[in-house]
């Protein structure tokens, strides 16, 4: 679908950028591509795309090798990422120690949208991208979604589109840039550069890219298995204003919304001091061994799986894409057993909206403790073990339709280290049944402050970041 032309436009100073990025998220009738025009060519890029993902054996990966004593899963290069065994030991969870085997990927990557004002309104350039581990193998990602050793060309492939905007060497403003942590189940220790950069000269669309307003992007946002996670998290991270008639509504849910990013004094809930409180307490030890040390995990031909069969897989694959930076490749995937349930409950206190969170210990957290949703876990990983040790809120998340949820979408997670791992994003309201008192490590906080937390690194889990993006698409 061709798209229109571009033109120079006045590059704006910092200290209106949230009003403009008020503007695009207002904007869907401005949009330069309509969203209906967005979904054909969306649906027409998929048939275009030649992609295919066969299961291999994870001992025989093009390009990879199993250390010979330590049964870890290495690329040739050195490079990527690496697949070791974790033991690990906290006071923190329902069970205490455990060992599994986690993502070591010590690079630092780039997730940035480009943004550009056409007609007066922001529009963030997306990318149509294929991922080997999503459901539906395409789906909308940031301008630039990219490891170090794919930006420095470690495949010897193609260049990535736009990379010059978010390494400094084209004309561009950073409006946003921040250090943020993924999935600490699964990674240790793993950070990506999540930027919003503006353009300050013509910008040529390349092939399976369009532009979208932040209206545009927050409407996708309800559609299951379409908003790639690393657009998630990034435009977690965008600054967000209320729109002024939503301030000043009654009292109802988008209402009580916008008066929490308004976060009046009265209802400041000292968030930022009783999580530094909880982080000085808690302690995580942990230690990396090789992979065929680990208890309770079984090697076979085609994947490393737990014994009970629970939590997740291992596996290999083999790649064909026609869109990506090299036609063919090969590299493990971890592929959760069940679908999780990432759940944010809210309340309303004298009109404004408040959502509880916690402070959560994983195996590869940084930093101890970062905030999490009200719940996050996959409920059939508790079957057996006892009731004791199930999330205590999961029962206060409605499992069909209920007029308490305000936001319920099915998401996939990173398509490029998780295979058809996909979560329930659900926001509901807190019924009468609600315990008074909170579980251990649990907060009620404003809008806002977390908004001004996810300004900066460590505070936020992705799981969260993502929850909060839905969260603003509801103003």
């Amino acid at each position: 679908m061709p798209f229109p032309a571009h033109t120079r436009v006045t590059v704006h100073g910092p200290a209106d950028d949230v009003r403009r990025l008020a503007r695009s998220a207002a904007a869907v009738d401005e949009a330069m591509v309509p969203t209906d025009q967005f979904h054909e060519w969306f649906t027409d890029r998929g048939r275009r795309n030649r992609y295919q993902v066969r299961r291999a054996p994870i001992d025989r990966l093009h390009g990879w090798r199993t250390d010979p004593a330590t049964g870890n899963l290495e690329h040739l290069s050195g490079r990527f990422f690496s697949v070791q065994g974790l033991e690990v030991s906290t006071a923190h969870r329902e069970t205490r120690e455990w060992a599994q085997p986690i993502i070591v990927q010590p690079e630092v990557g780039i997730l940035g949208i480009l943004v550009k004002e056409f007609g007066g309104v922001l529009h963030c350039l997306m990318q149509a991208k294929t991922e080997p581990g999503n459901v539906n193998a395409l789906q909308l990602s940031p301008t630039v979604q990219a490891t170090r050793s794919n930006y420095t060309r470690v495949h010897r492939g193609n260049a990535i589109p736009y990379l010059e905007y978010f390494d400094g060497e084209d004309a561009a403003r950073v409006m946003v840039h921040t250090l943020q942590s993924e999935q600490g189940a699964s990674f240790l220790h793993k950070r990506n550069r999540n930027m919003v950069v503006e353009a300050t000269g013509d910008v040529p669309v390349r092939d399976g890219f369009c532009w979208l307003t932040l209206g545009q992007l927050n409407a996708l946002l309800a559609k299951d298995n379409l908003v790639h996670m690393d657009a998630r998290s990034v435009m977690s991270v965008i600054p967000v204003a209320a729109p002024p008639a939503a301030a000043s509504a009654p009292d109802d849910f988008r209402g009580a919304l916008a008066r929490s990013l308004a976060d009046q004094p009265r209802h400041h809930t000292g968030l930022l001091s009783w999580f530094t409180g909880v982080k000085s307490r808690r302690a995580l030890d942990r230690r990396l061994v090789p992979l065929d040390s680990i208890g309770g995990w079984r090697r076979e031909a085609d994947r490393i799986s737990h014994e009970s069969g629970k939590y997740f897989s291992v596996i290999g694959v083999d790649v064909e894409a026609s869109d990506r930076e090299v036609p063919s490749w090969s590299q493990p995937l971890l592929a959760p057993a069940r679908r999780g349930v990432l759940g944010l409950l809210t309340r309303r206190v004298d009109g404004v909206l408040e959502v509880l969170v916690q402070a959560r210990t994983e195996a590869g957290t940084l930093d101890v403790v970062e905030l999490a949703p009200s719940v996050q876990c996959v409920p059939e990983n508790y079957e057996g073990v006892g009731g004791r040790l199930a999330p205590g809120l999961l029962g206060q998340i409605p499992s069909g339709p209920d007029p308490r949820i305000r936001f319920d979408a099915i998401h996939s997670e990173e398509g490029g280290r998780f295979y058809h791992a996909e979560n329930r994003y659900v926001i509901a309201e807190i019924g009468g049944d609600f315990p008074e008192e909170l579980p251990d490590g649990h907060a009620w906080a404003t809008v806002r402050e977390l908004n001004e937390l996810v300004r900066h690194g460590h505070y936020l889990n992705v799981e969260a970041r993502c929850l909060l993006a839905c969260l603003h698409s509801l103003l």
